[in-house]
């Protein structure tokens, strides 16, 4: 499965789509991002071999995994600095934010769920809960894995982007601390299809 065919017949995706969009006119790096984690939980999703339905649920999961930084105020999401400690507690918030607005839907509980804990370590030293191991939802175990390639290998105003190949190192070595072992693996197996995503960007 491709990445085009994750957004086909997906009743939600235009709604998915409005909703993204009001973010990106806040912060077009989230915005940018979003669509390229979602791009790289797709194809996970398609080596892993999950069936139609997974995948779409955990492309939507993954295009919305930020949302909740529409509750982070300027002085924070556009700050052109690292954040402070006092920062990086506000900022932790956008995962609970996130899951508090797609929850006042019943369409969106499980995705909403995915949203909350996809800041969460395999190893259990993540947040907001310290969830470990299979504790964490399948989709948010994957979008921790795209989540932190983008977020390396993504130039921020207070750093330039990082090569893929130390992206690539920074995974193997936090395979079974930050992420599950099974998705990094197979995400590290197919380096091909996340260089492809950055091709040309």
């Amino acid at each position: 499965m491709n990445k085009c065919e994750c957004e086909k017949n997906y009743e939600y995706h235009e709604i998915v789509d409005c909703i993204t969009s009001a973010l990106d006119a806040r912060d077009p790096y989230t915005g940018n991002h979003s669509r390229r984690v979602s791009d790289m939980a797709c194809i996970l999703c398609g080596y892993l071999g999950f069936n139609a339905e997974k995948t779409q649920e955990i492309h939507i999961s993954a295009h919305l995994h930020d949302i909740g930084k529409i509750g982070v105020r300027d002085s924070i999401l556009l700050k052109a600095d690292a954040l402070t400690d006092e920062e990086w507690v506000l900022m932790k918030e956008h995962s609970q934010i996130g899951a508090d607005i797609l929850s006042k839907s019943p369409h969106f509980s499980r995705i909403a769920a995915v949203i909350l804990h996809h800041h969460e370590r395999y190893d259990g030293k993540g947040y907001p809960f310290g969830a470990k191991g299979n504790e964490i939802p399948e989709g948010s175990r994957i979008i921790a894995v795209c989540d932190s390639i983008d977020a390396m290998a993504s130039a921020r105003a207070y750093r330039d982007a990082l090569p893929l190949d130390v992206c690539y190192n920074e995974i193997d070595i936090n395979i079974g601390k930050m992420y599950d072992p099974e998705f990094a693996k197979v995400m590290l197996a197919h380096w091909d299809a996340v260089e492809k995503i950055y091709i040309g960007s």
